[in-house]
């Protein structure tokens, strides 16, 4: 793991925000300023495996996705690896014809290009948790808790926005959580992952929200001007 070559920003200069304040940073994205979810997606999802190929440089990733915006995320960094030559096996929690929306198209995209995909998780180099993001409700079940348990036993796990099953208010845990080595969170960093154990080292990550919008809800703006990566110390 080599996340030294990432720059660093001060934790206290930008605004840590709440569950509710991204909810309305994705809402003005989307209603006022015309970015869709896809493009936001496709940033998230570059800039993950951006830093799995600097920070992890594997021959082989697992990527667990989940059936929402932050799945969405993981299958697109499961296709910008492959393009990199990155060996990927996509788990899912659940089957290509149970998924919805962009998320769906996203599964679609990786089955024409013949990525992998596997029932349960296999073995490799660095798993990539793309399970559940900001909008986790109590605690997580079913198939979903099944593949957060199995992280336990993977070595290292990175985490897209959040680990999941963490609530990103309180950092309560009210059921299976990942314990990640690395989180890459998205646009702004969020409460609950300030101080959390499981968060392991915190990545702020550009999706490419304005700086008008972000700025209004804290201290200051996220300075990707060098990166759209940054490390929080």
């Amino acid at each position: 793991m080599r996340t030294e070559s990432i720059p660093e920003i001060a934790a206290d200069s930008v605004g840590w925000i709440t569950r509710a304040q991204m909810v309305e940073v994705d809402r003005v994205m989307i209603e006022d300023l015309q970015i869709v979810l896809i493009q936001m997606m496709e940033n998230a999802g570059r800039n993950l495996a951006r830093v799995v190929i600097d920070c992890f440089g594997p021959d082989r990733v697992s990527v667990l996705s989940g059936s929402g915006g932050n799945g969405g995320g993981g299958l697109v960094a499961a296709r910008h690896l492959a393009n990199a030559g990155v060996d990927v096996v996509v788990t899912s929690t659940r089957p290509a014809d149970e998924l919805a929306g962009v998320p769906a198209q996203q599964f679609r995209i990786l089955e024409h290009m013949g990525i992998a995909v596997s029932e349960q998780p296999v073995d490799a180099d660095l798993t990539i948790d793309a399970l559940i993001g900001y909008s986790l409700r109590g605690e997580p079940r079913g198939r979903t808790a099944e593949l957060i348990a199995s992280t336990s036993a993977k070595r290292p796990v990175l985490a897209l926005d959040t680990p999941s099953g963490l609530d990103v208010d309180t950092a309560a845990t009210p059921g299976a959580v990942v314990s990640a080595d690395v989180t890459m969170t998205l646009a702004l960093p969020k409460i609950g992952l300030r101080n959390a154990p499981q968060v392991g080292e915190l990545l702020l990550a550009d999706i490419s929200v304005p700086r008008s919008v972000t700025s209004a809800l804290g201290p200051g703006a996220p300075d990707f001007g060098g990166s759209p990566i940054v490390r929080l110390v």
